[in-house]
């Protein structure tokens, strides 16, 4: 006799992350990846180290060499108008993603100051692609109608030919599958894992923070944590009890987090100062969640080391500019003599051109999803711009008759 146990899709009934579950899987339709699967955690592990020994020795972190830039491709497939999540929850996640990723996150207050000197800048940001892989201008986001009610773990939504949407080049763009999702709430590729299959899926109602998504993971976390798994991370808890996550700076832990917890918990002898609860890799609900260590930091980004299995997206380019600006992102040369300064800044930004340049009027700041949220005319050589109401994070600065944008930061 079969029993069925029958739950309310919601994401109250869901399991937040099954990504152990789907390699294990993996593994079982296919056991020639086990070893595939160690070789790569071998490999981070390695450079993970090598990395540990560097920062010891210069008293920084991996984040300090360069910003990674990963061109994004969001596969939106829906079965009912619900699930058809607008543009502006899709640019919603990607700011998320820009902000925690480069801890810009406006929670990191909320992190135990027994951790804040363990928390790390990923320096890893996110964009839309702007091409396709036919070389198409795109927006980076695709909206395809499905007969499929729920998708599961089997990857059906990865495939066009029964329901889903097949991946892009996965040494070129990072694959985000968006859907209804049957008693979870997300999942990612093991790294290594067949490309066709590379990529994260996330559940339409825990995706960005607007529309559909639904307390209590209506932060965008979901994403962040399976794009975590996506490069390398285990689960604080290490998927075992008391187990290893293979990053020093993460304490030991039981088992994972779930709701939002408070105060000192104690388990493994991780004492003084107990579970890392708020770590993005726990599954505490995501108004709690607010840092990756330094640890995890270099473990990420060891990732695209040379012969690492993310090294092919360095190369990629498909990248777009900062979402909807309609521009390709970089510096303006030095040669055009136009400088902004301080950078980061607090509350305001000194905008100095040439005098002589006279096809510059206007200058116009946009957002990481690419909205325009200041408009100033330029008329003299020397402009002071005011952006003490803008919130922390990364933002973008568009000058007239210049290609090209700059990018500061507002602490």
């Amino acid at each position: 006799m079969v029993v069925l146990t029958v739950c309310t899709v919601n994401v109250f009934c869901q399991k937040k992350c099954v990504a152990e579950d789907y390699e294990n899987r993996e593994i079982q339709l296919f056991p020639d990846l086990s070893e595939k699967f160690r070789a790569i955690q071998n490999f981070i592990t390695e450079k993970h180290r090598q990395q540990q020994l560097i920062s010891s020795a210069a008293g920084t972190t991996s984040a300090g060499i360069s910003v990674i830039k990963i061109p994004v491709v969001v596969h939106i497939l829906y079965n009912s108008p619900a699930e058809r999540i607008s543009e502006a929850q899709v640019r919603s996640q990607i700011e998320v993603l820009n902000k925690d990723f480069r801890r810009l996150n406006a929670d990191t207050l909320k992190t135990p100051p027994v951790y804040k000197n363990l928390a790390g800048d990923c320096q890893i940001e996110f964009s839309f692609a702007s091409k396709d892989p036919h070389g198409k201008s795109t927006s980076g986001i695709v909206w395809k109608k499905t007969s499929i009610l729920f998708f599961g773990i089997d990857d059906r939504i990865k495939y066009s030919a029964i329901g889903g949407d097949d991946a892009w080049d996965p040494k070129k763009y990072l694959n985000i599958w968006v859907g209804s999702l049957a008693g979870m709430m997300g999942y990612s590729s093991t790294p290594g894992g067949p490309e066709n299959k590379d990529g994260i899926v996330v559940s339409y109602n825990s995706f960005g923070t607007t529309g559909s998504a639904t307390i209590p993971f209506n932060k965008g976390r979901t994403t962040v944590h399976e794009i975590g798994h996506w490069l390398g991370l285990r689960h604080t808890w290490g998927d075992a009890y008391c187990g290893d996550d293979h990053v020093d700076d993460t304490p030991a832990q039981e088992r994972a987090s779930r709701d939002c917890p408070s105060g000192i918990i104690i388990s493994c002898n991780n004492g003084p100062y107990g579970n890392m609860y708020m770590n993005f890799m726990d599954l505490t609900n995501d108004d709690c969640t607010n840092m990756f260590t330094k640890g995890q930091v270099d473990r990420m980004r060891s990732m695209f080391s040379g012969g690492g299995p993310r090294y092919p997206l360095l190369q990629s380019d498909t990248e777009g500019i900062p979402s909807g600006t309609g521009e390709e992102s970089g510096n303006i040369p030095a040669e055009q003599q136009v400088i902004v300064y301080p950078n980061p800044a607090s509350d305001h930004l000194t905008i100095q051109v040439s005098a002589n340049d006279h096809s510059i009027r206007t200058i116009a700041i946009y957002n990481q999803v690419g909205q325009m949220i200041l408009k100033q005319r330029i008329v003299q050589s020397v402009t002071h711009v005011n952006i003490l109401h803008l919130n922390s994070g990364v933002y973008y600065i568009r000058i007239e008759a210049r290609k090209g944008m700059v990018k500061f930061i507002k602490y």
